[in-house]
């Protein structure tokens, strides 16, 4: 029994042990030390425990038993929260609930165009099980290798591909949900229609785990692309950046599944910290940008289809001066490549050294205003700082990311974050934006939402968490101030 546990909670643990099994508990420190930080490393928590349920059965038992007990619980998926979501507070009482050997595919219906996943999950397998029966799961971003199904919904999380199929909750039909008192919502509806009173599902997408465990879902397929085509631009500006999505948009809105936008410096630490990352462009620039197309209809020959709709849109943006550069990929192999460039800032930027993560959404006409003053208001607020926005232009999600100025030490500059946070989000607010985009509240912006969501929005929110969690037990400390 380690060390920092409380000797109250040893009965509790004793019940738990004998419920769960051997592989259904771990209580080792070593074992549970994975479990105690987020993936940036912001949070270093306590907890006597990591409990493993291996179904829903098992978890509610869990829930009911700790209810009883008082014993706040901490929901954990693949531990792969931007913002401390899933770490335990440094008081070692919460027990940490782990969903991963909840991991059965149920369902898979083509006719449908549904898929029936458990919590545990992985993201990628959902894609790869999609694949396989002819259907495409689009959700799509860095951690999908890590991240699951029941994490990605409770965050509701967004990624590369939500400017044509949406976010985690546009993907979501049913859920079963296990709630604070060890009751079960059994809600696995396939149904695209269904208006019986209130729409609870909603209620605990983007909830982060303060209102229940999301243990299973109904997700929504797709027709898989039988036809895609990427390019990597540079762009004059973050004006023409937006004009050549608007171009593409305007073509052919279907045909657009992602639309990144990138700066100079962030493709500048890829080509220098990450190992292979060549860049195909002779100059890429202070603007770059990924196209990504894609069709479920067979394109019939090299210039027909989405390779004519790239090819004239670039020739159009060329000739009025808003690309200056750009590579098509000519293989699935060099279409890869060029998005390896973009799912590898996080990395690079991380070898940099440090940065203070901002991700924010504002509309998207205002996308080029809000990385043109954001960067201009952190140069002034800590002069030699390094902005290196990139993201979603597509849909208006831009994370306003700033390096670290060369030769600081890092833990200066990170003592600086929510000066440096609150500078951005002046000029998001300013711009009628979100100061949480996709990654969520967690622990790290709780404190901003009395100034953002206070009042009648916040109040509700409040009410809902004490009526469905009166103890306050389910993830203490996330979301709500």
């Amino acid at each position: 029994m380690s060390d920092i546990q409380a000797p109250s909670l040893a009965p509790l643990l004793g019940q738990l042990a004998a419920l769960l099994g051997p592989r259904g508990i771990l209580t080792d420190p070593q074992d549970v030390l994975p479990h105690l930080s987020d993936w940036r490393a912001l949070y270093q928590g306590r907890s006597p425990c990591v409990l493993r349920p291996a179904s829903t059965a098992e978890l509610a038992a869990v829930v009911k038993l700790c209810a009883a007990a008082g014993a706040p619980l901490v929901p954990q998926g693949g531990n792969t929260s931007m913002v401390g979501g899933a770490t335990p507070d440094e008081g070692g009482r919460q027990l940490i609930v782990s969903l991963a050997r909840l991991n059965r595919l149920r369902d898979i219906d083509p006719l449908d165009m549904t898929m029936t996943a458990e919590a545990g999950v992985i993201v990628k397998a959902a894609q790869e099980a999609a694949a396989g029966a002819g259907c495409l799961f689009p959700l799509s971003f860095g951690g999908e290798g890590t991240a699951t199904i029941g994490g990605v919904l409770s965050t509701n999380a967004g990624g590369n591909t939500t400017v044509r199929y949406g976010n985690a909750r546009e993907l979501m039909l049913g859920l079963e949900v296990v709630l604070p008192d060890g009751q079960v919502v059994h809600g696995l509806r396939r149904l695209r229609k269904d208006n019986t009173g209130y729409a609870l599902r909603h209620l605990f997408v983007g909830a982060e785990g303060t209102l229940g465990f999301i243990t299973a879902a109904v997700l929504r397929l797709f027709p898989r692309a039988r036809a895609s085509e990427v390019a990597l631009c540079a762009v004059r500006d973050e004006d023409a950046a937006l004009a050549l999505f608007r171009r593409f948009r305007d073509r052919d809105e279907t045909a657009v599944r992602a639309f990144e936008y990138m700066s100079g410096t962030g493709v500048g630490f890829y080509a220098r910290f990450i190992e292979g990352g060549s860049v195909p462009l002779a100059t890429p620039g202070e603007h770059v940008v990924l196209v990504d197309l894609a069709s479920s209809r067979p394109s019939s020959g090299e210039n027909s289809g989405l390779r004519a709709l790239m090819e004239a849109v670039l020739e159009e943006a060329l000739e009025a001066g808003e690309v200056l550069d750009a590579a098509i990929g000519e293989s699935e192999a060099q279409r890869a490549a060029i998005w390896r460039i973009r799912e590898e800032h996080p990395e690079a930027q991380k070898r940099e050294g440090a940065s203070v993560k901002n991700d924010v959404s504002v509309p998207v006409s205002k996308t080029p205003e809000l990385i043109r003053r954001a960067s201009a208001a952190c140069r002034a607020l800590m002069p030699g700082i390094r902005p290196v926005p990139f993201g979603h232009m597509g849909d208006g999600n831009i994370h306003m990311n700033l390096q670290q100025p060369e030769g600081m030490d890092p833990a200066a500059f990170l003592a600086r974050s929510h000066d440096i946070m609150d500078t951005v989000n002046e000029v998001v607010r300013d711009l009628g934006g979100s100061f949480s985009a996709e990654h969520g509240i967690g622990r790290l912006k709780t404190d901003m939402m009395e100034a953002w969501r206070g009042g009648a929005e916040l109040d509700v929110m409040r009410r809902i968490k004490a009526a469905i969690d009166p103890q306050g037990i389910m993830n203490p400390g996330k979301v709500l101030p």
